[in-house]
């Protein structure tokens, strides 16, 4: 479950994961989590603790929240344990509402299939 919707003060224990997300407006709030926390236990916890300052954004389900890391949509089940964040430091990611997600390896599918065509160009 997540540790805190703020940064701990005191000592950082090396069992918390701290994550700055960003919405598409730009506005950043800081939360702590546990490495076991999923990207769908983080969704829950946002929603559940929706920042004062981001009242513009709010949005009706947790189940539409997604978490953007590195450019990849992360799927409910991933936890922060197994991206191996860089301990101590805080990770930054982007939250957005959308309500599906693309299939896990469909960009890397269409990219694969536009290199099976073939053009061909004769110069004489």
């Amino acid at each position: 479950m997540p540790v805190s919707s703020q940064p701990s003060e005191g000592h950082l224990m090396t069992e918390e994961v701290h994550l700055r997300l960003i919405l598409v407006s730009g506005k950043t709030q800081d939360f702590t989590f546990s490495p076991n926390d999923s990207a769908t236990d983080i969704a829950k916890h946002v929603f559940d603790n929706w920042p004062a300052g981001w009242e513009e954004e709010t949005v009706s389900s947790p189940s539409i929240l997604r978490l953007i890391f590195q450019g990849r949509f992360l799927h409910g089940n991933v936890t922060l344990g197994a991206l191996k964040l860089p301990p101590g430091r805080t990770t930054v990611m982007h939250l957005v509402a959308r309500e599906t997600l693309p299939e896990p390896n469909s960009h890397g599918q269409r990219n694969r299939e536009k290199t099976t065509e073939s053009n061909c160009c004769l110069l004489l």
